[in-house]
């Protein structure tokens, strides 16, 4: 079917109105004389054949049908710059990708080549939880520590793993580890984030050890670099510790595993849903972790908070 459009400009020029009151700064904004700007809003009022306008004394104030006509055609007009904006900018901008250092050196940076316009992403890494403040955080994406909804922002589950102990390959052989058992003699690394040595001893039919054992650390990478060094053992994620496994700097111990579950997302806003780099992105992350079989099973695509 056919659109039956009114005149852009003449939209324009009532949109311009309808946010100034104000005819003359109107007409400044879009580079028009205030008798042009004028003559389209006449020519709207004709289309619809109803007044958008009405004056009052001195000023300038929108009727209840031009009102509701406004706020739709803002929302409209900066959805339109926004995407025409993604469009024009898009074979020349960076991407800006927000994430937790560890999910950025173990596992995003080693594969960045292969995706189209990986030499344009601008990498930064954050302390914390990395923030979903988008107004605020200068990110494209982020890519999130689980999935938990977030007004205005899309989550989208991207990465479930489960859990199972590392350690150097000096130290396993220098401790002679064998069993379940002989990790009670060694140093445990602990994570604020999500510790689950009592969940994986009790998953091993072993009784753990009295906890606290060893240092604990505000998140698992911290806990699993502390083990690449032969400090002790930790829990670390098996999606993000392959490649480190593969490089022979850590070594896995037993077949016990924590149960998987969604340990990263990748979130932007709403807004944004539609912005060619960040579909491309999403699509291009979501293939590379569902070719390593670590996709979430029940993955809610682009889902958005409440």
């Amino acid at each position: 079917m056919a659109r039956k459009l009114p005149p852009f400009a003449a939209v324009r020029a009532f949109e311009a109105v309808a946010r100034h009151l104000n005819v003359k700064d109107a007409a400044e904004e879009l580079c028009l004389s205030p008798s042009a700007l004028s003559h389209q809003i006449r020519a709207l009022e004709e289309y619809f054949d109803t007044a958008l306008f009405e004056r009052r004394g001195n000023r300038l104030a929108l009727t209840l049908t031009g009102r509701g006509y406004a706020g739709r055609m803002t929302q409209l007009l900066d959805t339109f710059d926004e995407a025409t904006r993604a469009v024009r900018e898009a074979g020349h901008r960076s991407f800006r990708v927000l994430s937790t250092p560890g999910f950025a050196a173990r596992w995003l940076v080693p594969r960045l080549d292969r995706l189209s316009f990986g030499e344009r992403v601008r990498l930064r890494v954050s302390d914390g939880a990395p923030s979903l403040d988008f107004a605020a955080n200068d990110a494209d994406v982020v890519i999130q520590w689980a999935d938990a909804p977030v007004p205005g922002v899309v989550t989208d589950p991207l990465m479930s793993s489960g859990r199972y102990p590392v350690i150097s390959p000096e130290l396993r052989d220098r401790a002679n580890v064998c069993e379940p058992e002989d990790l009670a003699g060694l140093t445990l690394m602990h994570d604020e984030t999500m510790d689950a040595w009592a969940s994986w001893f009790e998953a091993a039919g072993v009784t753990p050890p009295t906890f606290p054992r060893g240092p604990t650390f505000p998140n698992c990478e911290l806990a699993t670099t502390a083990a690449e060094r032969g400090q002790g053992v930790a829990l670390a994620y098996d999606a993000v510790v392959q490649g480190t496994l593969r490089e022979g700097r850590l070594v896995r111990l037993f077949d016990t595993v924590v149960m998987p579950f969604v340990i990263y997302s990748i979130a932007y806003p709403e807004t944004r849903a539609q912005d060619p780099m960040i579909r491309e992105f999403s699509e291009w992350i979501h293939g590379e972790v569902a070719a390593e079989g670590f996709a979430p099973h029940l993955r809610s695509a682009r889902r958005a908070g409440p």
